[in-house]
């Protein structure tokens, strides 16, 4: 029997799969549990409906995050100015929050602290270079300048 897998299944498939199982299986164990639909053809068409809105979803969400990116590259550097002592060395760090307020407030462009990726903490002043993961497959570089207080 053909089965469209409405989670994942062991041994069987991801959701979102049509795959083949045994009647007394399905019947029994994956109908019962909600884990599949059997694959008629109505069912069929709203799968194929589902993945189709999924992509529109996933080309939208690529577009606004490629904006966000010409936006965030045309802004230019963010200059943070901190507490730091006379060898240059800042008291704390510089956190991924910091940079996402400082860019908010000098361009008005709000970036979720979430994907800033910092490879380790910024202690000292000076200039750094952030990698910002807006979406899969779509990164944003931005400049960074430390300065002391």
């Amino acid at each position: 029997m053909q089965v469209i897998l409405l989670k994942d299944v062991r041994g069987l498939g991801k959701a979102g799969e049509v795959a083949k199982a045994s009647d007394g299986y399905a019947r029994n164990y994956l109908f019962p549990k909600k884990l599949a639909l059997e694959a008629t053809e109505n069912n069929l068409k709203q799968l194929e409906k589902k993945h189709q809105e999924q992509e529109a979803q996933r080309a939208a969400d690529t577009a606004e995050a490629l904006e966000l990116k010409k936006k965030i590259e045309a802004a230019g550097a963010v200059t943070l100015q901190t507490k730091a002592g006379d060898s240059g060395r800042l008291f704390g760090a510089v956190t991924s929050q910091d940079i996402a307020d400082a860019f908010e407030k000098e361009y008005g462009i709000a970036i979720d602290k979430k994907k800033i990726e910092l490879d380790s903490p910024i202690k000292n002043t000076g200039s750094y270079e952030v990698i910002l993961k807006l979406y899969q497959g779509v990164s944003a570089k931005l400049k960074l300048d430390v300065k002391a207080v």
